[in-house]
This record gives structure tokens, C-alpha cells and sequence, in this order.
């Protein structure tokens, strides 16, 4: 099994152990609204299970079967597995945070970043789990 790792420019670095689940959460730049994801490692890929909407606009609304609880939109999107998650770098949007056990930490605390570079998410090389 392994873990999650993340890359921002200077190699894979260990952040979560292996079999863990983790959200992935940020703020949408435009509506400034919650958007946050459930995601698990299997079988060496990133299965993304649930996704959670505090709001609606610019382009987030809700997909057909969403349903509304506790002030979020959430939904199981269609996503197949990925090996990967990329995400941008910008000096314009609050950083992604990842979270596990109700404790979240910004992205750019947990990897050395070099420049302006995006953080690659995905699973470790077995030899490199935390």
C-alpha cells in the first residue's frame, strides 16, 4: 500500500500514511464559496468519493442528485480513478488545504515548493510511505 505524496517541483515528499482517506478542501476563487473532496488511495490510484459545495455560481452548481445537507451541496461525482491530481499555483487564491481527522493543513506547508510551481498529488512509491 502507500501512501499520498506531493510534488511541487522538488520531488515526491511522504505526507499521509498509507490506506489513509483525506479531504481535499479549498475556497472557489470567484464565489469565495467552500468546496471540499473525500478522497481514498486503492490500488495505487485516487478514488474520489465525495465532493461538498457550501454554495452555487460560477460555474459550481450542483450536478443532477445532488442533495443539500447541513448547508452543503453533496454528490458522488463520475470520476474514474486517477493516478494523479494536479493542482495550480497561484499567488491570486487561498491554498489547498488537505485534511485528515479534522485536522487541515495548507499544501504549501507540507512540500517544499519551488517557485510557483503546481502540487502533484498521488501515491507514494511504496519505498517512500510515511
Amino acid at each position: 500500500m502507500s501512501g499520498l505524496c506531493l510534488d511541487a517541483g522538488a520531488g515526491p515528499e511522504p505526507v499521509l500514511p498509507a490506506s489513509e482517506r483525506f479531504t481535499l478542501a479549498w475556497v472557489q476563487s470567484v464565489e469565495k464559496t467552500a468546496w471540499q473532496e473525500d478522497w481514498r488511495i486503492e490500488h495505487g490510484r485516487l478514488v474520489l468519493d465525495l465532493a461538498r459545495i457550501r454554495g452555487t455560481g460560477a460555474g459550481m452548481e450542483p450536478p443532477a442528485g445532488a442533495r443539500f445537507e447541513h448547508g452543503w451541496w453533496l454528490y458522488r461525482p463520475p470520476l474514474p480513478p486517477l493516478p494523479r491530481i494536479v493542482l495550480a499555483a497561484s499567488a491570486f487564491t487561498a491554498d489547498h488545504q488537505v485534511c485528515q481527522a479534522g485536522r487541515c493543513r495548507p499544501l504549501h506547508s507540507l512540500v517544499s515548493v519551488v517557485g510557483d510551481q503546481p502540487i502533484v498529488l498521488a501515491p507514494c512509491p511504496t519505498a517512500q510511505t510515511p
